[in-house]
Protein backbone atom coordinates (compact mmCIF):
# COMPACT_ATOMS: atom_id res chain seq x y z
CA UNK A 1 0.00 0.00 0.00
CA UNK A 2 1.26 3.44 -0.87
CA UNK A 3 0.88 5.69 2.14
CA UNK A 4 -0.17 9.00 1.43
CA UNK A 5 2.22 12.35 1.43
CA UNK A 6 1.71 14.62 4.37
CA UNK A 7 1.20 17.78 4.62
CA UNK A 8 -2.25 19.18 4.39
CA UNK A 9 -2.42 22.52 6.66
CA UNK A 10 -4.91 22.04 9.60
CA UNK A 11 -7.84 24.57 9.44
CA UNK A 12 -10.41 24.10 11.88
CA UNK A 13 -13.79 24.43 10.71
CA UNK A 14 -16.78 25.65 13.64
CA UNK A 15 -19.12 23.05 12.23
CA UNK A 16 -19.35 20.35 9.64
CA UNK A 17 -22.26 19.04 7.56
CA UNK A 18 -22.78 15.28 7.50
CA UNK A 19 -25.40 12.81 6.17
CA UNK A 20 -28.15 11.91 8.82
CA UNK A 21 -26.75 8.34 10.71
CA UNK A 22 -28.46 5.20 9.91
CA UNK A 23 -28.04 2.00 11.00
CA UNK A 24 -24.91 0.05 9.80
CA UNK A 25 -25.72 -1.52 5.98
CA UNK A 26 -22.27 -3.50 6.79
CA UNK A 27 -21.52 -4.27 9.99
CA UNK A 28 -23.30 -7.41 11.59
CA UNK A 29 -25.36 -7.13 14.78
CA UNK A 30 -23.84 -6.28 18.32
CA UNK A 31 -25.23 -7.84 21.02
CA UNK A 32 -24.43 -4.88 23.28
CA UNK A 33 -25.13 -1.31 23.66
CA UNK A 34 -22.73 0.13 24.95
CA UNK A 35 -18.56 0.43 24.67
CA UNK A 36 -16.03 1.26 26.86
CA UNK A 37 -12.91 2.99 24.45
CA UNK A 38 -9.72 3.37 26.22
CA UNK A 39 -8.65 6.80 25.43
CA UNK A 40 -5.59 9.37 26.54
CA UNK A 41 -6.24 12.90 25.92
CA UNK A 42 -3.02 13.88 24.96
CA UNK A 43 -2.21 14.08 21.53
CA UNK A 44 -3.92 16.66 19.69
CA UNK A 45 -5.02 16.88 17.18
CA UNK A 46 -6.15 13.27 17.71
CA UNK A 47 -7.51 13.25 20.96
CA UNK A 48 -7.53 16.29 23.96
CA UNK A 49 -9.60 18.38 26.23
CA UNK A 50 -10.89 21.45 24.93
CA UNK A 51 -9.20 24.10 27.16
CA UNK A 52 -12.54 26.26 27.18
CA UNK A 53 -15.04 23.45 28.14
CA UNK A 54 -12.69 20.60 29.40
CA UNK A 55 -14.74 18.49 26.59
CA UNK A 56 -13.14 15.29 25.21
CA UNK A 57 -12.56 16.46 21.60
CA UNK A 58 -10.35 15.62 18.61
CA UNK A 59 -10.71 13.21 15.03
CA UNK A 60 -10.64 9.83 17.02
CA UNK A 61 -13.41 10.98 18.89
CA UNK A 62 -15.89 12.39 15.93
CA UNK A 63 -14.97 9.26 14.56
CA UNK A 64 -15.31 6.92 17.39
CA UNK A 65 -18.93 8.73 17.61
CA UNK A 66 -19.87 8.47 14.20
CA UNK A 67 -19.03 4.80 14.08
CA UNK A 68 -21.01 4.40 17.53
CA UNK A 69 -24.14 6.13 16.24
CA UNK A 70 -24.29 3.50 13.28
CA UNK A 71 -23.73 0.90 15.60
CA UNK A 72 -26.89 2.17 17.55
CA UNK A 73 -23.95 1.78 20.34
CA UNK A 74 -23.22 4.46 23.39
CA UNK A 75 -19.70 5.07 23.64
CA UNK A 76 -18.06 5.46 27.39
CA UNK A 77 -14.83 6.93 26.68
CA UNK A 78 -12.53 6.21 29.09
CA UNK A 79 -9.12 7.91 29.84
CA UNK A 80 -6.31 5.53 30.68
CA UNK A 81 -2.79 6.08 30.28
CA UNK A 82 -0.96 4.68 27.04
CA UNK A 83 1.13 2.48 29.01
CA UNK A 84 -1.85 1.14 30.56
CA UNK A 85 -4.03 0.68 27.97
CA UNK A 86 -2.75 -3.13 26.35
CA UNK A 87 -3.48 -4.53 30.15
CA UNK A 88 -7.03 -2.50 30.56
CA UNK A 89 -8.23 -4.07 27.22
CA UNK A 90 -6.52 -7.22 27.89
CA UNK A 91 -8.51 -7.71 31.72
CA UNK A 92 -11.96 -6.46 30.37
CA UNK A 93 -11.41 -2.88 31.37
CA UNK A 94 -12.43 -1.38 28.29
CA UNK A 95 -13.82 -3.27 25.12
CA UNK A 96 -11.19 -1.05 22.38
CA UNK A 97 -8.37 1.04 22.25
CA UNK A 98 -9.15 4.12 20.43
CA UNK A 99 -5.98 6.22 20.55
CA UNK A 100 -3.76 7.05 17.85
CA UNK A 101 -2.30 3.28 18.31
CA UNK A 102 0.08 2.06 15.60
CA UNK A 103 -0.63 -1.75 14.19
CA UNK A 104 2.75 -3.11 15.16
CA UNK A 105 3.29 -6.62 13.76
CA UNK A 106 4.49 -7.56 17.39
CA UNK A 107 1.24 -6.27 18.68
CA UNK A 108 -0.63 -8.50 16.43
CA UNK A 109 0.40 -11.45 17.80
CA UNK A 110 -2.24 -10.54 20.66
CA UNK A 111 -4.59 -7.90 19.26
CA UNK A 112 -6.73 -7.15 16.08
CA UNK A 113 -6.49 -3.62 14.63
CA UNK A 114 -9.19 -2.12 12.41
CA UNK A 115 -6.80 0.79 10.14
CA UNK A 116 -8.79 4.02 9.29
CA UNK A 117 -5.66 6.21 9.14
CA UNK A 118 -2.17 6.64 7.90
CA UNK A 119 0.80 8.43 10.30
CA UNK A 120 4.20 8.76 10.28
CA UNK A 121 7.18 10.24 12.22
CA UNK A 122 8.25 13.32 11.45
CA UNK A 123 11.17 15.50 12.15
CA UNK A 124 10.75 19.42 13.02
CA UNK A 125 12.55 22.07 15.20
CA UNK A 126 12.16 25.77 16.21
CA UNK A 127 11.41 28.28 13.47
CA UNK A 128 14.10 30.70 14.67
CA UNK A 129 16.47 27.22 13.54
CA UNK A 130 15.11 26.89 10.12
CA UNK A 131 18.46 28.36 8.64
CA UNK A 132 20.54 26.03 10.62
CA UNK A 133 18.53 23.06 9.96
CA UNK A 134 17.48 23.07 6.90
CA UNK A 135 17.09 18.94 6.03
CA UNK A 136 16.85 15.92 7.96
CA UNK A 137 20.64 15.02 7.62
CA UNK A 138 21.79 18.50 9.81
CA UNK A 139 20.09 16.51 12.56
CA UNK A 140 23.35 14.03 12.62
CA UNK A 141 25.18 14.93 15.57
CA UNK A 142 22.42 16.41 17.35
CA UNK A 143 19.73 15.94 19.78
CA UNK A 144 16.20 14.65 19.13
CA UNK A 145 13.17 14.35 21.37
CA UNK A 146 10.50 11.82 21.29
CA UNK A 147 7.88 10.32 23.47
CA UNK A 148 9.50 7.50 25.04
CA UNK A 149 5.91 5.61 25.03
CA UNK A 150 6.21 5.68 20.96
CA UNK A 151 8.23 3.77 18.67
CA UNK A 152 9.50 6.84 17.36
CA UNK A 153 13.22 6.52 19.40
CA UNK A 154 13.88 3.04 17.90
CA UNK A 155 13.10 4.76 14.65
CA UNK A 156 15.14 7.46 14.98
CA UNK A 157 18.08 5.24 15.60
CA UNK A 158 17.33 2.99 12.62
CA UNK A 159 16.96 6.20 10.58
CA UNK A 160 19.93 7.68 11.99
CA UNK A 161 21.86 4.27 11.33
CA UNK A 162 21.28 4.51 7.77
CA UNK A 163 21.62 8.29 7.07
CA UNK A 164 24.20 9.68 9.61
CA UNK A 165 26.56 6.71 10.47
CA UNK A 166 26.21 5.10 7.31
CA UNK A 167 27.71 8.55 5.73
CA UNK A 168 30.08 8.62 8.35
CA UNK A 169 28.56 11.25 9.80
CA UNK A 170 27.88 11.15 13.95
CA UNK A 171 24.58 9.57 15.05
CA UNK A 172 21.62 11.82 16.51
CA UNK A 173 21.70 11.70 19.97
CA UNK A 174 17.97 10.45 20.77
CA UNK A 175 16.31 11.84 24.12
CA UNK A 176 13.38 10.08 25.31
CA UNK A 177 10.81 12.01 26.84
CA UNK A 178 7.10 12.11 28.85
CA UNK A 179 5.54 12.37 25.76
CA UNK A 180 4.78 14.95 22.80
CA UNK A 181 3.87 18.11 24.98
CA UNK A 182 7.25 17.51 26.93
CA UNK A 183 9.41 17.15 23.51
CA UNK A 184 7.88 20.61 22.52
CA UNK A 185 9.15 22.34 25.80
CA UNK A 186 12.40 20.88 25.77
CA UNK A 187 12.51 22.17 22.23
CA UNK A 188 11.57 25.66 23.56
CA UNK A 189 13.77 25.52 25.81
CA UNK A 190 16.89 24.83 23.68
CA UNK A 191 17.49 21.82 25.67
CA UNK A 192 17.12 19.44 22.79
CA UNK A 193 17.57 20.60 18.96
CA UNK A 194 14.42 18.71 17.19
CA UNK A 195 11.81 16.64 18.02
CA UNK A 196 10.06 13.66 16.20
CA UNK A 197 6.16 12.98 16.67
CA UNK A 198 3.08 11.56 14.72
CA UNK A 199 3.17 13.22 10.72
CA UNK A 200 -1.01 13.54 12.05
CA UNK A 201 -0.05 15.58 14.50
CA UNK A 202 2.05 18.42 12.25
CA UNK A 203 0.01 20.27 10.53
CA UNK A 204 -2.32 21.00 13.49
CA UNK A 205 0.79 21.64 16.11
CA UNK A 206 1.97 24.28 13.27
CA UNK A 207 -1.53 26.33 12.30
CA UNK A 208 -2.06 26.33 16.48
CA UNK A 209 1.53 27.76 17.45
CA UNK A 210 2.61 29.88 14.49
CA UNK A 211 6.25 31.22 13.79
CA UNK A 212 7.24 28.23 16.34
CA UNK A 213 8.29 25.21 15.14
CA UNK A 214 8.61 24.30 11.45
CA UNK A 215 8.69 20.56 9.94
CA UNK A 216 11.82 18.94 8.35
CA UNK A 217 11.79 17.21 5.07
CA UNK A 218 9.14 14.36 4.78
CA UNK A 219 7.85 11.59 7.76
CA UNK A 220 10.52 9.48 7.61
CA UNK A 221 8.13 6.27 8.70
CA UNK A 222 5.34 4.96 7.39
CA UNK A 223 2.36 3.43 9.30
CA UNK A 224 -1.37 2.52 9.89
CA UNK A 225 -3.38 3.60 13.19
CA UNK A 226 -5.74 1.42 14.11
CA UNK A 227 -8.19 0.74 16.62
CA UNK A 228 -7.68 -2.11 18.82
CA UNK A 229 -9.33 -5.47 19.70
CA UNK A 230 -8.64 -7.93 21.77
CA UNK A 231 -8.63 -11.49 19.60
CA UNK A 232 -11.51 -12.58 21.88
CA UNK A 233 -13.57 -10.18 20.07
CA UNK A 234 -13.82 -10.87 16.39
CA UNK A 235 -17.46 -9.50 16.92
CA UNK A 236 -17.14 -5.85 17.97
CA UNK A 237 -14.22 -5.57 15.55
CA UNK A 238 -16.09 -6.61 12.36
CA UNK A 239 -18.51 -4.76 13.41
CA UNK A 240 -16.20 -1.39 13.50
CA UNK A 241 -14.60 -2.42 10.27
CA UNK A 242 -18.29 -2.53 8.80
CA UNK A 243 -19.37 0.71 10.03
CA UNK A 244 -16.04 2.78 8.87
CA UNK A 245 -16.71 1.10 5.91
CA UNK A 246 -20.15 2.92 5.86
CA UNK A 247 -19.15 5.96 7.36
CA UNK A 248 -16.23 6.07 4.35
CA UNK A 249 -18.95 6.05 1.69
CA UNK A 250 -22.05 8.44 2.79
CA UNK A 251 -18.55 11.22 2.98
CA UNK A 252 -18.92 11.33 6.99
CA UNK A 253 -15.51 10.00 7.17
CA UNK A 254 -14.10 12.12 4.57
CA UNK A 255 -15.84 15.06 6.25
CA UNK A 256 -14.34 14.59 9.87
CA UNK A 257 -10.52 14.15 8.10
CA UNK A 258 -11.35 17.48 6.48
CA UNK A 259 -12.44 19.55 10.01
CA UNK A 260 -9.32 18.62 11.25
CA UNK A 261 -7.54 19.62 8.24
CA UNK A 262 -6.05 15.64 8.02
CA UNK A 263 -6.98 14.62 4.40
CA UNK A 264 -3.71 13.84 3.52
CA UNK A 265 -3.80 11.02 6.15
CA UNK A 266 -7.03 8.72 4.70
CA UNK A 267 -7.15 5.45 3.63
CA UNK A 268 -9.13 4.37 0.62
CA UNK A 269 -10.67 1.55 2.35
CA UNK A 270 -11.57 0.07 5.45
CA UNK A 271 -8.54 -2.29 6.66
CA UNK A 272 -7.97 -5.09 9.49
CA UNK A 273 -4.42 -5.86 10.51
CA UNK A 274 -3.21 -4.17 7.46
CA UNK A 275 -5.43 -6.09 4.61
CA UNK A 276 -7.98 -4.38 2.95
CA UNK A 277 -11.86 -5.48 4.22
CA UNK A 278 -13.32 -8.11 2.13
Amino acid sequence: MKIAVYGAACVLLSSMSMPAFAQSASAPQLDRKTITIANAPLYPPMEFKDTKTGKLVGIDIDIGEALGKRLGLTLKWEEIGFEQQLNSLATGRVDMIMSGMFDLPSRRETLDFVNYLTSGAQFYTRADRAAEIKSETDLCGKSVGSSRRTTFPAEIAKWSAAHCEAAGKPAIKIVGTEGSADARTQLRQGRIDAAAQGSETVPYMLQTEPNTFIAIGKPFTEALLGMAFTKKDAALRDGIAGALKDIMADGTYKAILAKWGMEANAIPVPMVNSKPLN
